[in-house]
């Protein structure tokens, strides 16, 4: 039996776990902060990380915990109708709840003997454990010749409009790269593979920070209807997907 210790955890942008991109990189504007406990953010700990561009965070699926892992599960970009085996999978919902994702180094802050590095392109829910970070590699980790299997291509991105009244939410927040994060969220289309509201005048609903963003998908463009400050939690039905995480 192998017990790990968390050496961090992340604080993200994502505080539920629908909405947060199904994988790492999809999303470059969604950024957050991973954050060394004692004494693992150690200045010795960390000397030479600052050349790299990027990293791999391994991390526990911690709000998976009490869900059985199957042996088949239904991803998004089949449908959500198809099943194929788990370890042809990325989902959450595995026998031992670890994943793996390549993220952007942003920026080391070091303080004592804990240290917050800023990270970029992550998938990542609030309050993640971190079990390990390594250095990415370009010559060994970026594979070109890599078979995806039923995954090869990128997904499609969808274009997405802002109504006035989100628009000037989104400048008066006073963050510059609000907009820029939605849209990119939004564009991979979070919704569940075979939600039967998939198109037309059903509205979803999803927190970014602590802001609810409410928005619509009719003829393959999202449209964001409002952007304010979250009052009340999300009912579940619109909080949580209702297929397993994207492979």
């Amino acid at each position: 039996m192998y017990r790990f210790e968390p050496i961090g955890r992340i604080r993200s942008c994502f505080p539920q776990k629908f909405g947060i991109p199904r994988q790492a990189g999809l999303v470059p504007q969604a950024t957050a902060v991973l954050e060394l406990f004692a004494p693992f953010g150690r200045a010795e700990a960390l000397a030479g990380l600052e050349t790299f561009s990027h990293l791999w965070v391994v991390f526990v699926f911690h709000a998976h915990l009490d869900r059985p892992w199957h042996p088949t599960v239904r991803p998004p970009r089949l449908g959500g109708n198809r099943r194929i085996g788990l370890f042809a999978s990325r989902s959450a919902f595995r026998p031992n709840p670890i994943g793996i994702s390549a993220v952007r180094l942003d920026r080391i802050r070091q303080d004592g003997d804990r240290a917050e590095i800023d990270i970029g392109g992550g998938d990542f829910l609030d309050g993640t454990p971190v079990l390990d970070i390594k250095p990415y590699l370009p010559y060994a980790d970026a594979i070109t010749e890599a078979a995806g299997g039923f995954a090869a291509d990128p997904p499609l991105l969808l274009p997405v409009d802002f109504a006035p009244e989100a628009e000037t939410a989104c400048r008066q927040s006073g963050d510059a790269g609000l907009k820029a994060l939605i849209t990119g969220v939004l564009a991979n289309d979070p919704r569940p593979a075979y939600d039967a509201r998939r198109d037309g005048d059903a509205v979803f609903g999803m927190r970014i920070c602590d802001l609810e963003v409410k928005w619509r998908v009719h003829q393959g463009r999202v449209a964001v209807l409002s952007v304010a400050p979250a009052t009340r939690d999300l009912p579940p039905s619109a909080a949580l997907p209702t297929t397993d995480p994207e492979p």
